[in-house]
């Protein structure tokens, strides 16, 4: 019998950000050292359907589409019907972001099926995806967030900010349905394309500032990456610039004074704690022209190829990343092991 870690990678998913997943799922599944872990790529389409590991490679490949001849299933927990069930694996990693893969329903599902699992629970992963419930945890905590105003539909449009400002769906990531509104004229089409995307929308300030990152890894007792800053090769962070040749450029140490360095990687941890996650978080904040640290939001699951910010603040850490692998998949078994003691 092998002794190596069976992993499975979840990737794909049902969201906006399908194409991000499928890329760091197979930059996961290919830096997994193959003498250590016994790895099954898991593909699931924008319509929901997951590819079991029988057909999980072809699937990845083809960007989850549906390969000819194959009926994917819809609820991968241990089934006689499946000859390499998603029960059969010692530990998954769920490398999907958006709705219904980073916002706690897929950590619910393995929650049940009493699998193992990289990253945070489904509390926090909830938690953390909704931006309006977030911010209003971190502000219970004294952890200073940019201010905000939520919509729901039927409400007025009415903010006491000033233009520049930005709108976004609540919970969505990777600035999807986002707009920064320059005038006052601009405002109502922006809520309406963040109405498209979520029925709750935040309308948020204008932070004059440095925007910078900070990864954290840990359980019980996280610990803070490099500050990294993020450059936009644009008007400001948006989808393009996040994932377009040439869009950013992250500066590791951060240009900023290291008072404010130490502020964010404390307030990176105290965010990580606030919110119950373990496991792993990139936690978005802003260095404002008047020094104040101010927190945007916090990633669960951070876009994670080797290329990645997250994996990037850590290698400058002096964390590689096969070794941010190595680390993530020993801390989701702990964790299982502590929480299978307790009595429920």
């Amino acid at each position: 019998m092998s002794d190596r870690v069976r992993v499975a990678v979840l990737a794909g998913g049902r969201s906006s950000e399908h194409e991000i997943s499928l890329a760091s799922a197979s930059s996961v599944a290919a830096a997994l050292d193959p003498a250590r872990y016994e790895v099954t790529t898991i593909a699931i389409g924008r319509d929901g359907r997951w590819e079991l590991p029988s057909a999980a490679r072809p699937a990845l490949e083809s960007s989850g589409k549906e390969a000819a001849g194959r009926t994917p299933e819809t609820l991968p927990i241990p089934s006689a019907s499946s000859p390499r069930p998603l029960g059969a694996v010692d530990v998954v990693l769920p490398i999907l972001h958006g709705p219904f893969g980073e916002d706690g329903t897929v950590q619910g599902l393995l929650e049940l099926a009493a699998i193992p699992y990289v990253g945070s629970g489904v509390t926090a992963s909830a938690l953390c995806m909704d931006k309006d419930l977030f911010k209003a945890v971190l502000r219970d905590r004294g952890i200073p967030v940019c201010r905000s105003v939520t919509l729901r539909p039927g409400d007025a449009v009415e903010h006491p900010f000033g233009y520049p400002l930005f709108v976004k769906p609540a919970r969505l990531g990777s600035s999807v349905g986002i707009s920064k509104v320059r005038v006052e004229g601009e405002l109502d089409a922006a809520v309406t394309l963040a109405f498209r995307h979520d029925d709750k929308v935040l309308v948020e300030e204008f932070q004059d500032g440095v925007e910078v990152e900070c990864g954290v890894l840990g359980n019980r007792e996280p610990v803070a990456s490099a500050v990294g800053e993020i450059v936009a090769h644009a008007d400001w962070y948006d989808y393009a610039a996040k994932y377009e040749d040439g869009g950013m450029e992250l500066v590791v140490p951060a240009r900023i004074p290291e008072t404010a360095a130490a502020r964010v990687r404390e307030l990176a941890v105290a965010s990580f704690v606030a919110t119950d996650c373990e496991g792993m978080a990139r936690v978005d904040f802003f260095v404002r022209t008047d020094g104040e640290v101010v927190v945007n939001e916090l990633n669960t699951i951070p876009g994670f190829t080797a290329t990645s910010v997250y994996a990037k603040l850590f290698a400058a850490t002096g964390v590689s990343y096969p070794e941010l692998l190595d680390r993530l998949v020993a801390l989701a078994l702990e964790r299982h092991e502590r929480r299978r003691l307790l009595e429920f």
